[in-house]
């Protein structure tokens, strides 16, 4: 089974569902890689602070060596992170990442975050983390403005043949709009049911720029970090409302969140080292949510948000 696309605003073809490389450890990321690919995933989303691009690559070219894929039936992802934002560094460490999956251009290369962290060369540490070369936390002077122009230099170089942002809420999605030469193609960010973030899928439908859901399954992902406030939210797979959607429709409760993001039009990315659950994960397009179900899911929207560096006890006054 290989999950259905959707058209980006370049023309090019997304996969609708793809894997995830977050938490992937790197001692199985290249096995987790392959038998995802054998599985029938052709989308997987990586970054540099991630720490697993090298095993990552390794999974990939054991899949085509072994003739399961050609790359061209790949989407691949990947992103810059926030210590990389001044434009003399965009380019130089895409490659970085390019050479460590072993790939001549990516499908999709991101802006992590919209927050500018002072350079931290890759031979002193990589990836380098939220902290400068003496363990604090300092900010660039580089301007949101000035990374995403160096994001499309890329573009124009083949280097990444579709760009896109993270993190960005819906102020700063209409401020890349002033200036972008090109329109991000993506923006990926938080989104399930205790975060449906609404006015901002709207305002990216109007605006032609395709969402990718990370986090579908709420607090479970953060949980293993030992974030309270994950500790603290109900656990989605174990809610009644969608529980009870999941019993009427013979499917998992993992099944019933990533359809109600897939059915609203946002792309995921869930990851699992269950051959399973891998399985299960990637066939959420074969069955239908009634209009009432998608609203009773959405209906549990608490704007209950936990990819925020905070939860990581990352200081922000540095950021006002």
């Amino acid at each position: 089974m290989v999950a259905p696309t959707i058209k980006l605003n370049n023309g090019r073809e997304m996969p609708l569902v793809g894997f995830g490389l977050w938490k992937v450890n790197n001692d199985t990321c290249a096995d987790t890689v392959y038998n995802a690919i054998k599985s029938g995933y052709r989308l997987f989303d990586g970054a540099c602070d991630y720490g697993n691009e090298v095993e990552a690559g390794q999974g990939v070219a054991r899949a085509i060596k072994d003739g399961l894929v050609k790359r061209e039936d790949l989407f691949l992802v990947s992103k810059l992170w926030n210590s990389f934002h001044d434009p003399e560094r965009v380019g130089p460490i895409a490659k970085k990442q390019l050479a460590d999956w072993g790939l001549d251009y990516f499908d999709l290369y991101i802006v992590h975050f919209p927050i500018a962290l002072k350079y931290v060369d890759p031979s002193t540490r990589y990836p380098p983390g939220w902290n400068d070369e003496k363990g604090g936390i300092s900010t660039s002077k580089a301007s949101l403005e000035s990374t995403w122009h160096a994001m499309e230099e890329l573009h124009a170089q083949g280097l990444a043949k579709s760009i896109g942002i993270s993190n960005y809420n819906g102020a700063l999605v209409l401020d890349v709009l002033r200036y972008a030469k090109v329109v991000p193609q993506a923006l990926q960010i938080e989104h399930h049911p205790y975060l449906t973030q609404e006015g901002l899928l709207k305002l990216c439908r109007d605006n032609g720029i395709q969402v990718t859901a990370y986090s579908s399954f709420g607090p479970a992902s953060f949980i293993e970090l030992d974030m309270v406030k994950a500790k603290n939210a109900p656990l989605l797979f174990d809610h009644k409302t969608v529980q009870g959607i999941a019993e009427k429709h013979n499917k998992t409760p993992a099944q019933v969140l990533l359809r109600w993001a897939t059915q609203r039009g946002v792309a995921v990315i869930p990851k699992s080292n269950n051959q399973s659950r891998l399985a299960q994960n990637l066939d959420v397009c074969s069955f239908d949510l009634s209009d009432s179900e998608l609203q009773s899911i959405s209906a549990l929207d608490q704007g209950l948000r936990f990819n925020d560096p905070l939860s990581y006890g990352v200081p922000m006054p540095i950021f006002a």
